[in-house]
């Protein structure tokens, strides 16, 4: 069980690219109904972006920084979050015992879990999310714009006539997506500008692979880049070639950097009429790479870079936790309504 969350985590972070600069806040809480010394009971994180920035689990019982830049903050901010960690620890303690005997369950691993957060997208607010999901799947959603919650399942009805009726909550929810969470997410990308806000080049290596049917396999890497936001496309005579090309989604290496993959089968003697075509931040402008003969040594270091991104990936996913089967953006909330905390309000107890 523990090594199908680890890969879960894996997945979530493996998500493609939107192909424009953006950032986002996010936080995940998980409470498991079994424990094991690798698998705490109860786990929070916080990222900016796929960089975790704090953490919280239910042996430590206090938040902690992820990245040296987060001691900018200061010690009341740990203080308060802290004590904001240990709130929500018992809010899903108590919340998962009354989901599970909801639905009759008195054995067997379950979870109980909740992501919320923010973006900006080319420095204006994105939309904000806040969902709950148990054993995986979908349980409630809120609807910013409604104030109402979407339950799916008679069990989760109970809770979201619960949580409707209290408008204050629901005010304050919206009031922290839309607002605090952007203020803050400011504030994180200003403390790790030097990390966040800076640009790395991607460094490009076409390749080529025989097939059994004669046909030739081109495979345009990119790598060591930053952002993560990156468009790359195979290109024939110039005209994008989407409908044929394979890709894998930007993800991340060890040392914060990102790496792409996309290939396309082709006919090797048009192999010159390919180009991998390469978009980023770091560029003053996209740039076209060619197939050209490959040094062994090269193509090894890159498949141990990814390799490396790999493992380092699996050993955070303690940290991560697999927070719904579907792959979407995520988030964080909180006991109190302190508008100076970095949290948003907690409705009453499932």
């Amino acid at each position: 069980m523990g090594l199908l969350l680890l890969l879960g985590v894996v997945a979530l972070l493996l998500k493609p690219s939107n192909g424009s600069s953006s950032h986002s806040l996010r936080y995940f809480y998980t409470v498991v109904s079994e424990a094991s010394q690798e698998l705490p009971q109860y786990i929070a994180v916080g990222y900016v972006d796929d960089q975790p920035i704090t953490y919280y689990d239910s042996n430590l019982r206090r938040e902690q920084p992820r990245v040296p830049w987060m001691q900018k903050v200061g010690d009341e901010y740990w203080d308060t979050e802290t004590s904001i960690g240990r709130d929500n620890e018992i809010f899903f303690r108590e919340s998962l015992t009354t989901a599970r005997n909801r639905y009759n369950q008195t054995g067997g691993f379950h979870t109980l879990q909740r992501k919320y957060g923010c973006a900006l997208k080319e420095n204006k607010s994105g939309e904000g999310y806040l969902q709950y999901a148990y054993d995986g799947r979908d349980f409630l959603s809120f609807d910013k714009e409604t104030l109402t919650w979407t339950a799916i399942d008679g069990v989760a009805q109970r809770t979201k006539r619960k949580w409707e009726a209290d408008l204050e909550q629901n005010i304050y929810d919206k009031a922290y997506l839309e607002e605090t969470c952007i203020e803050w997410l400011r504030k994180y990308l200003d403390y790790g500008k030097e990390t966040l806000l800076r640009t790395e080049r991607p460094v490009v290596k076409v390749t080529s692979q025989a097939e059994h049917d004669g046909m030739e396999t081109l495979v345009c890497q990119a790598h060591g880049f930053y952002p993560k936001a990156i468009e790359t496309t195979w290109r024939k005579d110039g005209e994008v070639m989407d409908h044929a090309t394979f890709r894998r989604d930007v993800a991340p290496n060890s040392d914060g950097t990102y790496h792409a993959w996309l290939s396309i089968k082709v006919d090797p003697k048009d192999r010159d009429r390919y180009r991998c075509h390469v978009g980023h931040d770091s560029l003053l402008e996209p740039l076209d790479f060619a197939w050209e003969e490959t040094d062994a040594s090269n193509l090894g270091l890159i498949v141990g870079c990814v390799v490396g991104a790999t493992v380092a990936l699996l050993v955070a996913g303690i940290v991560g936790i697999y927070f719904y089967k579907k792959r979407q953006d995520g988030y964080k909330a909180a006991s109190t309504k302190d508008q100076n905390s970095d949290s948003s309000g907690s409705n009453p107890a499932i």
